[in-house]
């Protein structure tokens, strides 16, 4: 008996790492990607430095996952945490926690990790196929691939899906599958944008003057559907719109949530995560004299430079003549949040593929040897 020839549609991760996965179990492997190199994005996520998982036990962590922990648990448990740090080990790269409790290769870079994993999978016997866009299934069953020698078919024994979501789609994600699969009744759920920046309504002065610049060490909360208080600490980026950054993309599915079904969406931003109510109200009684209101406010709280600049824009040219609403907004700043950025801005997508339309080995349910993997899930 021949061995199974698998197919993984999809580049990225995800796909490399079903490709892993088929090979170790003594399949043939076929890997095809629309772009001129394999992991672009993955690229493009080592220029943020590469967070590749958190440090954590597995309970909190697999808390992250809400209410699709129950179809994800044991695929996480497959690979938690430590073992992807040793995945990455035997591949040569080493990694570190940081001080939020993120995993991180030490040199902050995916180039290396890449190179060596594609190294190790053509070791493997994979074989590698760029510019093979995807355009669905033959009358016979084949896959059909658009190359810039023509349209080329394959018949596997299995296909994994793995292209993707909607965002970034210069660099492959473009979403092109889901016409694919709504020809063939998949249920799928809108691609939504995830780890997403939001707008704001700022001042000309402010975007004019601090677009670009971080807001460190700082806390942000917000509350679910559920009526539950998510709290995260660290820092994010003012942007010419609006916000962007980890400590946005943390908290970023009930804030759109929340513009989506017509609420309201207010991020809670704690200025001075090390000082209490009493002791800023001590700091800011003391007479301010003649100092300006910047000199007054950096001396009493440590708090200057954008931050300074973010209590003017909400409190006014009078912000520091009130000292109780001065210390609420600086230990309560309510940034209010108009629009998520646009999905292909979007760090990752939420919905696509819906998973009552997989079996619990994540095959499509219409079309037998066909599974679905990564982004493209809901």
């Amino acid at each position: 008996m021949s061995t199974a020839l698998v197919a993984v549609i999809g580049g990225g991760p995800t796909g490399l790492m079903a490709a892993e996965a088929a090979a170790q179990n003594g399949c043939r492997v076929d890997v095809f990607d629309s772009m001129p190199s394999l992991g672009r994005k993955f690229l493009m996520a080592g220029k943020g430095g590469l967070n590749l998982t958190h440090a954590e036990p597995i309970e909190p962590f697999l808390s992250r996952y809400g209410a699709r922990r129950p179809a994800l648990e044991a695929i996480v448990r497959a690979l938690e945490p430590n073992a992807l740090r040793v995945w990455a080990h035997q591949l040569g790269i080493e990694t570190f926690v940081g001080s939020s409790g993120r995993i991180f290769p030490t040199d902050f870079k995916a180039a290396p990790l890449l190179r060596a994993w594609l190294h190790r999978l053509r070791a493997m016997g994979v074989r590698m196929h760029a510019r093979h866009r995807w355009r669905g299934w033959s009358d016979s069953g084949a896959l059909r691939f658009a190359t810039p020698h023509g349209e080329h078919h394959r018949q596997p024994h299995a296909t994994v899906l793995a292209l993707g979501g909607g965002s970034w789609p210069r660099l492959g994600s473009d979403a092109a599958w889901v016409p694919i699969l709504q020809q063939h009744a998949i249920a799928l759920a809108a691609l939504l944008p995830a780890n997403c920046g939001f707008d704001v309504g700022w001042s000309e002065h402010f975007r004019h003057k601090f677009a670009g610049l971080p807001v460190k060490s700082v806390i942000a909360s917000c509350i679910d559907e559920n009526g539950l208080r998510l709290r995260q600490q660290g820092e994010f980026v003012v942007t010419a719109t609006g916000v962007e950054g980890g400590l946005i993309y943390a908290l970023s599915a009930p804030l759109r949530d929340a513009l989506a079904a017509g609420r309201s969406a207010t991020l809670l931003l704690d200025l001075a995560p090390g000082r209490d109510h009493a002791r800023l109200a001590r700091a800011l009684a003391r007479p301010r004299g003649a100092e300006s209101f910047s000199n007054f406010l950096r001396k009493a709280t440590g708090l200057e430079g954008v931050k300074a600049a973010l209590l003017r824009e909400c409190l006014g040219a009078d912000a520091g003549n009130n000292v109780a609403r001065l210390v609420d907004t600086i230990k309560s700043y309510p940034l209010n949040l108009v629009a998520p950025r646009p999905l292909e801005e979007a760090i990752s997508t939420a919905g696509g593929v819906t998973f009552e339309a997989l079996d619990e080995r994540l095959m499509l349910q219409k079309l037998p040897g066909v599974f679905c993997a990564g982004e493209m899930l809901d």
